[in-house]
């Protein structure tokens, strides 16, 4: 094990994620590392709060996918998940759409 083991990799993910991605909370999201296994560099990061349905919330997870594999060594592989399911408690509403202000410009493309 290295030094940095006095930290698990998900409480640097977390922290990284407060330093690099200060935008996601001026914005009313909110991120969870929900899973860091630097035995297989995996690493699953869920946003919610005003993440979930935000228009560009693909480029921000597009953005800390990258960002996470550039600046983590033990980082091969990084799933960054928008609550849809509405399992991650108060920060999504009944029906896992996510909070009230919704930015949609576009139909669903799912008919």
């Amino acid at each position: 094990m290295s030094d940095e083991s006095d930290e698990s990799l998900a409480d640097r993910v977390e922290q990284w994620m407060v330093g690099q991605m200060p935008i996601i909370q001026m914005h009313g999201g909110t991120s969870v590392v929900r899973e860091a296994d630097p035995e297989t560099g995996e690493v699953v990061v869920e946003l919610g709060g005003t993440c979930s349905g935000c228009g560009i919330s693909n480029i921000t997870a597009d953005n800390i996918r990258r960002d996470l594999i550039m600046d983590f060594e033990e980082v091969d592989n990084v799933t960054v998940r928008t609550a849809s399911s509405g399992d991650n408690g108060a920060s999504t509403v009944e029906g896992g759409r996510g909070g009230e202000l919704k930015h949609e410009t576009e139909s669903a493309n799912h008919f």
